[in-house]
């Protein structure tokens, strides 16, 4: 049986997002990094990270569920709106909308050849996911009225979900122009000082 928590990631990638739920709670973890090339050897059949291997045993995979997950086994933490809350839904719809509607485009907007091998069509892929993540941006930045954070005053992990993804590219773009109410939460969280060393080793900011 694992002693800790063990992290499948990489540096800059949504694995981050589980690391930096895993200090917050101030739990014992730590990151196997998976450079791309070797992704096949993790304990994941979509070969893709995040992956995590609790303490009991259990693996979990899907960014978003094992985030949920952490924070519903651990309330006092208060990282996520109770079952009874009247946040609830709003937090479960967000989690799933940035999931689908966001954070999977990247995968082949990052990478087009894994959908089309002309280089026209590539590029014609690329700009129309591009545009989609912007959209799906927009359409939560119109969503949400946010407090201190997305939800209301209180941090959740939906606030880091946002925060890992929203440093992709075009990071500019989305603070200044598509999602200035999300980007301030963003920054928020980003000068949050449980996280700082973190963010630091583990996704350091590009100036895109």
């Amino acid at each position: 049986m694992a002693e800790s928590y063990v992290v499948y990631g990489e540096q800059g990638t949504g694995s981050v997002a589980v690391e930096a739920v895993l200090t917050l709670l101030g739990a014992d973890y730590r990151v196997e990094n998976v450079p791309e090339a070797q992704l096949g050897s993790i304990p994941n059949p979509m070969a893709q990270v995040p992956a995590l291997l609790a303490p009991s045993g259990e693996l979990m995979t899907e960014s978003a569920a094992i985030l949920i997950w952490l924070a519903d086994a651990h309330p006092a933490a208060g990282l996520a709106p109770a079952a009874d809350s009247p946040l609830r839904a709003a937090f479960l719809r967000w989690m799933a909308f940035v999931s689908s509607a966001i954070y999977a485009h990247y995968w082949a907007r990052d990478v087009p050849s894994r959908l089309v091998k002309d280089a026209a069509a590539q590029a014609e892929v690329k700009a129309s996911l591009e545009a989609r993540i912007a959209h799906g941006w927009g359409v939560m930045e119109a969503g949400i009225t946010p407090g201190r954070y997305l939800l209301g005053d209180a941090l959740t992990v939906l606030d880091i979900y946002v925060t890992v993804i929203s440093r992709w590219t075009p990071r500019r773009a989305l603070h200044e122009r598509i999602a200035p109410r999300l980007g301030e939460i963003v920054r928020r969280v980003e000068t949050d000082p449980r996280l700082a060393s973190l963010w630091a080793e583990r996704f350091p900011l590009r100036a895109a």
